[in-house]
């Protein structure tokens, strides 16, 4: 008589594709449910804390598994409807299913957390996070893939953990000119015979359609990335494109032929009118190229720009460093009130852009060098050079070991930390924490509304004289 052979039991409570019930603790980082079963710990996407929910078992690890949602049974009193079409899919604004004044809360918990946990530091003042009036359309710059879909071009934003692209007509967070602009590249594009590239063949024109806007001023560039120089009709299709986009001063085109997921290549030229485009943020004016680096929410970049001016306490004696300083704008915004600002960023073209901003403002107390925060600093302080004042905005992996040692070495008086990224903030914190160094305060401020991302600038002040 033949056994039925018993299915190997999983390291979790249930089985791989069970369904289950579980009530929703609170949410990660990256904004996914966290609950417990049994001990067991499920992360969902798009469920609250407080709600109770049914769930289907997707993947499971011998601590922790993943589950989807299936139904909602006990709903948070936070939770609202997301006003976006494709929000399920898309997965860009992963915080819109809960009310903005709880994104906020969110946060301001996680800077929190991370300050404490990662960073060891307790009974700093970490203030609530500075939203936005309108967190809807606060995007100035907006970075389109292109594709084909039954003999027409298609342009919107790759599905959730995919490459499928989601054709849209409207993204939310984005200027309503960058969406006039893919809708008008598509129609425009089929009517000239435009095809867009593929990347399993590596064939086709088209890859991406980058659009920057400028709040302040209105002008407004395209920029068409494409597999190579030759487009079709060039001439017909930029005029078109000219004249039915208020505002456009620029279309340029960026020559990219490499097998790559980096959106850019190497090649940039003007098709059509100037190779810049303008934006004011406070006093300041900034010439923004094809290739330049600019805050995509001028609103909240203005807001985070001041807080980092307050901390920096300057009253015009001051030499300031700027570490990361891409087109200079935090440096602009210091030399309003330092005795002279130095900048320093790795891109050339963006110490270019730093250049010809410092003198478009009439700028004179500002010197902006080419390299490597890590070594341009250390190399300025054996030459002798000295800083009141250190502004540092890292990428995401934070600062470089060697320029942390340099900063301590140093001895400025004040550090003003400008960050993307919670956790490598708190790590640094407590680094020039050992280095004598006392954290005072630290704002959150909520550049990217529905969307779990959050920057901050913290104040720090030498306590080792």
């Amino acid at each position: 008589m033949a056994h039925k052979q018993k299915s190997i039991k999983s390291s979790g409570p249930v089985e791989k594709n069970e369904e289950f019930e579980i009530e929703i603790e609170d949410l990660t980082h990256e904004g996914n449910g966290v609950g417990k079963l049994d001990g067991y710990t499920f992360f969902i996407p798009g469920v609250l804390p407080g709600e109770r929910v049914r769930a289907k078992a997707v993947k499971l690890k011998k601590q922790y598994g993943f589950a989807r949602l299936l139904e909602i049974i006990t709903p948070s009193e936070e939770r609202v409807d997301p006003i976006c079409p494709v929000f399920k899919r898309c997965g860009g604004c992963t915080l819109q299913h809960t009310t903005y004044e709880s994104q906020l809360a969110f946060k301001h918990r996680m800077v929190e957390e991370n300050v404490r946990r990662i960073g060891k530091i307790e009974g700093v003042p970490i203030h609530p996070t500075i939203g936005m009036i309108k967190p809807w359309r606060y995007r100035n710059k907006s970075q389109v893939p292109f594709g084909e879909e039954e003999g027409g071009l298609i342009g919107g934003f790759y599905a959730m953990r995919t490459h499928e692209i989601i054709d849209i007509e409207e993204c939310l967070i984005q200027h309503e000119t960058s969406d006039l602009i893919v809708k008008k590249v598509k129609e425009i594009g089929k009517k000239h015979g435009i095809t867009a590239y593929r990347e399993e063949d590596h064939k086709g024109l088209l890859r991406h359609v980058v659009s920057k806007v400028g709040f302040a001023t209105g002008e407004v560039m395209v920029v068409l990335v494409t597999n190579g120089k030759i487009i079709p009709n060039e001439w017909a299709f930029i005029q078109e494109l000219s004249q039915t986009i208020p505002g456009i001063k620029s279309i340029v085109q960026n020559v990219n032929t490499k097998r790559t997921n980096v959106i850019f290549g190497d090649k940039t030229k003007v098709l059509w009118g100037e190779a810049y485009i303008y934006d004011t943020i406070g006093r300041i004016k900034f010439a923004i190229s094809a290739r330049s680096f600019y805050q995509v929410n001028p609103v909240q970049t203005e807001r985070l720009y001041s807080k980092a001016l307050e901390y920096a306490n300057l009253t015009g004696k001051e030499n300031v460093i700027d570490a990361y300083c891409g087109i200079g704008t935090i440096s602009l915004f210091l030399a309003q009130k330092a005795k002279h600002v130095y900048g320093v960023e790795v891109v050339p073209d963006a110490i270019e852009d730093a250049n010809r901003n410092a003198a478009l403002n009439g700028m004179e107390n500002v010197t902006f060098a080419v390299g490597e925060a890590e070594k341009v600093i250390p190399q300025w302080y054996k030459e002798g050079h000295q800083a009141d004042v250190i502004v540092v905005d890292p990428p995401r992996k934070g600062c470089d070991d060697a320029l942390l040692q340099t900063m301590i070495e140093m001895k400025p008086e004040r550090i003003v930390y400008v960050s993307c990224n919670p956790s490598t903030l708190a790590r640094d914190l407590r680094v020039l924490e050992d280095g004598g160094y006392r954290t005072v305060e630290v704002q959150p401020v909520d550049m990217f509304p529905h969307t779990t991302h959050v920057e901050c600038v913290a104040w720090m002040e030498r306590v080792e004289k």
